[in-house]
């Protein structure tokens, strides 16, 4: 880093249209924007322009399902976006800073062929990939050739073995095998390549991979489980978390927990990124911003109202309830998103939401922190969270896009910056060396040092 003092990491959450669920309602969105690349574009371009860390999509192996969920379909612009190794694979042509972090599933993927695509992503984009590790929440099991959706616990053992077999491939060839000497007809040394040989619990994989070893090393390893698993599947592997908070005291909770796993891994807690999000609502007064957020609010449709309690409350009848009737618990689904499920039960408990309260909540950012008022306000309660524990980074959700980042970008990080918090001018080439994350060692080479050291010994 260019200065000795502690700065936030900055991402941008895109969601096509925006965060908010009737976002490509609003006359400022770009209606066409999941299957738009000039959108996307603009996009990439202006975080870069505000210096952001990296750009980062949400992504699931499958699509709506009409036949349970209709009213969704018709009314919501998420059905259709583009696969996110290809649009970042495009975008880092047109960009020559910003990080690309593409979500891909351990529990729907194959470990040898997600290997090759993100190092063919970090040599395409100079260094600049970074992969969001998740096990899939929701059952799309009959998309792929698997007997059902597996159990929450079998998810996440299965993306232990998972994440370690593809750090493994990228390993494969050591930084410096590829000697390519014309003169001497050499290219290639073949005591630097290496077989990872890998016969484990839910795969078999003999490599070597057919990709050089990635420009970082390894792309970037992000995570966004908040789970018990999840917590140590983080400590262990992961390089950035994204998570989602509401208070200040959750938020603080989480950072000292995760950080507090890091040692006993053999980590320091500088090797961990928490980066929670944040659904800014900006005004140039704090009445015009609630202006601002009463008008998303308004784009609702009632079907859609009811469409996310219903999903909420799955297997319970809300035909008896009001939308001004108190909300009811949560019911429990174990083998879903557990993290989400109990930070939207502690949302209505905490608040004691009615049920058009909850819906309105969940419609902005989907349990993460909404924040409304001006540029000001906005940096406040950022860097409230930052220097006091609670935070790292932070990944911005735009409410409606495009216009939602460039106001953040205009108004918000010129005050960050003032205030000594954020970059002015990146500080490297790869997306590694702007995180001040360290480039891991091959490690097969870590291997043969520790095996040369103990034969001495």
């Amino acid at each position: 880093m260019s200065t000795s003092k502690r700065q936030m990491r900055l991402g941008a959450f895109i969601m096509a249209t925006g965060h908010h669920i009737a976002a490509w309602r609003h006359p400022e969105a770009q209606a066409d924007a999941g299957l738009n690349i000039d959108h996307y574009r603009e996009l990439a371009q202006t975080a870069e322009r505000g210096k952001f860390d990296l750009v980062f999509v949400a992504d699931s192996p499958a699509g709506w399902d009409r036949a349970k969920d209709p009213e969704a379909l018709r009314r919501t612009a998420q059905g259709a976006h583009f696969e996110p190794l290809t649009l970042w694979a495009a975008l880092s042509q047109v960009t020559k800073h910003i990080g690309f972090v593409a979500t891909a599933s351990t529990t729907y993927e194959d470990p040898y062929l997600l290997a090759r695509r993100f190092a063919s992503l970090d040599y395409i984009s100079k260094g600049r990939a970074a992969w969001n590790v998740v096990t899939t929440g929701a059952d799309v099991s009959k998309n792929f050739s698997i007997s059902g959706h597996p159990a929450h616990a079998d998810r996440y053992e299965r993306a232990e073995e998972f994440v370690d077999l593809v750090k493994g491939l990228w390993d494969s060839y050591e930084d410096d095998a590829f000697i390519r000497d014309k003169e001497s007809g050499v290219y290639l040394d073949p005591d630097k390549v290496h077989l990872v040989d890998h016969k484990g619990k839910f795969f078999s994989v003999a490599g070597p991979l057919n990709v050089g070893r990635p420009v970082q090393g390894y792309p970037v390893i992000v995570q966004a489980g908040a789970s018990e698993p999840g917590r140590e599947l983080a400590a262990r592997t992961a390089e950035m978390i994204f998570t989602a908070n509401q208070t200040f005291e959750d938020a603080q909770e989480f950072y000292s927990d995760v950080k507090g796993r890091l040692a006993r891994n053999g980590r320091r807690p500088d090797e961990l990124l928490i980066s929670p999000g944040i659904f800014p609502v900006l005004g140039g007064t704090e009445a015009e911003a609630q202006a601002n957020y009463d008008h998303i609010q308004s784009l609702v449709h009632p079907s859609i109202a009811w469409n996310i309690l219903a999903r909420l409350y799955k297997g319970i009848d809300l035909s008896g309830y009001s939308l001004d009737d108190p909300a009811p618990p949560l019911p429990e689904n174990t083998e879903l998103n557990k993290s989400r499920l109990k930070l939207v039960s502690d949302l209505v408990s905490r608040n004691n939401l009615t049920l058009r309260q909850f819906y309105l909540a969940v419609a902005t950012a989907r349990g993460h922190r909404t924040v409304v008022g001006t540029p000001e306000q906005i940096a406040d309660a950022m860097q409230s969270w930052f220097e006091n524990g609670a935070a790292d980074a932070f990944n911005i959700m735009p409410p409606i896009l495009p216009t939602a980042l460039t106001d953040f970008v205009d108004q918000v990080v010129p005050i960050l910056r003032k205030r000594g918090l954020f970059r002015h001018e990146y500080e490297g080439t790869t997306l590694r060396e702007n995180l001040g994350l360290q480039r891991p060692p091959n490690g097969f080479v870590v291997q043969a040092g520790q095996q040369q050291v103990q034969a001495a010994v």
